[in-house]
């Protein structure tokens, strides 16, 4: 009996003697599975949405967008540049032609200065594209993570983005105004009162307003909580979402710049944008999902996984769950002078 007590003593007094570190790295795991798990089961739950067949009636409805850069506008481009634009898009479902005329200043105005030869490229795609419409893509970034930027907080200057709508429509001969204002917060109301102000302006001129939209946040509050703590907040709520689609003609998702690392998880990111998007966009309000149309290697873009292959697909699947005869609906191409040419292949086989 001796003995026997002897060695439990022994054994509890080898037990208590452990180092430290044991235990420091049992928890240290315990810290990393309960980190992983969480983006283990998003993983799953993302392949699982890329899985499956589109299915019939989920292709271009003719109401597509392209981003177009400054270069239309400067002088930099002529007659040869709209010709060839113009081959290339004519048996596509491009509609709507995003040409940067701006960027605003800070304090919303934006000189005539910054499109000179606007007319010249409304009346020549006209002219090429007939029904195309050719919107004024007016940015600037906004004063919410910084010192510097556009601060829709004053009344001024949301005054004269709506005088810059105006004047851009007006001088330069566009058929609409979309607007890009990055970063946007979910839930500014600012943004809700410009957009109020800019719509009877663009009804006057019979023209469209649409706007670049954040992607919606996929687990409600959680992203955008994490997005406040690093001071980045990426995604809008979906209810803020369909505020603002219920304000515009047209809104067109920026569904790139995840972060995801596989073609697969991207894809299925695509479709559940597009079916959170269709869910609270109005019927008669265009929604177009962003295409890939560039790449860069970031932390928050893998171009091997943002492909526009994938994309298309995540758009179709989306698309095909939800609501599969919207009509008012559609991909954007972000942007024309980073396609290439199997970008533009994968858009017309997969879509058109």
């Amino acid at each position: 009996m001796r003995t026997a007590i002897s060695a439990g003593v022994d054994g509890l007094r080898r037990w208590s003697r452990r180092p430290a570190r044991t235990w420091v790295r049992r928890a240290a795991l315990a810290a990393v599975l309960l980190v992983m798990a969480p983006m283990v089961v998003g993983a799953v739950a993302l392949r699982s949405s890329y899985a499956g067949d589109p299915g019939a009636g989920t292709r271009s409805r003719g109401r597509d967008a392209i981003w177009l850069g400054h270069a239309w506008v400067d002088g930099r481009k002529g007659e040869g540049d709209l010709d060839a634009f113009a081959a290339r898009v004519r048996e596509t479902g491009i509609h709507d032609l995003y040409v940067h005329a701006g960027p605003l200043e800070h304090d919303g105005t934006l000189p005539s200065s910054r499109y000179p030869r606007a007319r010249w490229l409304v009346d020549g795609m006209h002219r090429r594209l007939p029904g195309v419409r050719v919107q004024a893509w007016l940015g600037d970034k906004l004063a919410t993570e910084g010192p510097t930027g556009l601060r829709l907080e004053r009344a001024a200057t949301r005054t004269a983005m709506v005088d810059s709508a105006r004047h851009v429509l007006a001088d330069g001969g566009f058929d609409g105004v979309h607007f890009d204002l990055e970063p946007m917060p979910s839930g500014n109301r600012r943004f809700l009162e410009l957009l109020d102000a800019v719509r009877p302006v663009t009804r006057a001129h019979h023209a469209t307003l649409s706007v670049a939209a954040h992607q919606i946040d996929p687990v409600p509050r959680l992203h955008s909580a994490a997005g406040k703590i690093a001071g980045h907040p990426k995604w809008w709520s979906q209810a803020y979402f369909g505020q603002v689609a219920e304000r515009v003609d047209q809104i067109a998702v920026m569904s790139y710049d995840t972060s995801m690392p596989l073609e697969s998880l991207y894809g299925g990111y695509v479709a559940q944008q597009a079916s959170l998007a269709l869910e609270v966009t109005p019927k008669d309000t265009d929604l177009l999902m962003g295409l890939p149309f560039f790449q860069t290697e970031t932390m928050g873009h893998h171009a091997s996984a943002e492909t526009v292959k994938a994309a298309v697909r995540g758009v179709r699947l989306g698309l095909g769950r939800t609501d599969r005869h919207r009509e008012h609906f559609g991909v954007a191409l972000y942007v024309d002078f980073t396609a290439r040419d199997r970008d533009w292949a994968a858009y017309d086989k997969g879509w058109n």
